[in-house]
């Protein structure tokens, strides 16, 4: 995909997992491959690099943290993906938000459009953990998109050493959640459909 065109959607696809073997990264993947031509998913690995949020030092962040705000801030949209820890999101996904919320009033998360799904060993998927992300994401002022995704039972839900998922109406569903983030950022496709 030649991310250079104008009409190339760009969507940030991060995973709230640090883990190398995250079923979470491995959605990013799957999302990645089946958004179309005309849509540019690049995987964000930054996050275990953010060093924890301190409002005194908010005025001069660090480069890391400079890197991720311009990542986010060149991207149409965000795809994040966020496993599920005590019922909740992991700190390190929180921490990133927080700085990225910041400088207050100027937001590199302000409007912009987010898909959220998550992916767990349970029947749920990760579900709480999606609804807190979404909760977070409203407050530091983006647009969260519907439909999101949850992808139960996560480490049977892959072919074995592949990034494709067994059921075809989890691709699918996927695809849908692309789609949406898709139309978010350009209106016009959603008057031509």
């Amino acid at each position: 995909m030649d991310s250079t065109r104008p009409s190339a959607t760009r969507i940030l696809a991060i995973s709230g997992s640090l883990r190398a073997d995250s079923v979470n990264t491995g959605l990013l993947r799957v999302a990645a491959a089946v958004s179309g031509d005309d849509t540019w998913v690049e995987l964000w690995r930054g996050i275990g690099a953010i060093p924890p949020f301190n409002e005194d030092g908010e005025d001069d962040a660090p480069a890391c943290v400079a890197d991720m705000r311009s990542a986010i801030a060149g991207a149409d949209a965000l795809l994040i993906s966020t496993p599920e820890y005590n019922g909740s999101i992991p700190g390190q996904l929180k921490n990133a938000l927080d700085w990225a919320s910041r400088p207050y009033g100027d937001s590199v998360l302000t409007g912009k459009p987010v898909g959220v799904t998550s992916a767990g060993p349970g029947e749920y998927g990760g579900a709480w953990a999606a609804e807190h992300l979404a909760k977070v994401l409203r407050i530091v002022g983006s647009q969260v998109v519907e439909p999101s995704f949850s992808l139960p039972r996560a480490h049977q839900a892959f072919e074995p050493g592949t990034d494709v998922l067994r059921d075809a109406a989890h691709t699918a569903a996927l695809a849908d959640l692309v789609s949406a983030l898709q139309t978010a950022t350009r209106p016009d496709l959603a008057v031509a459909s």
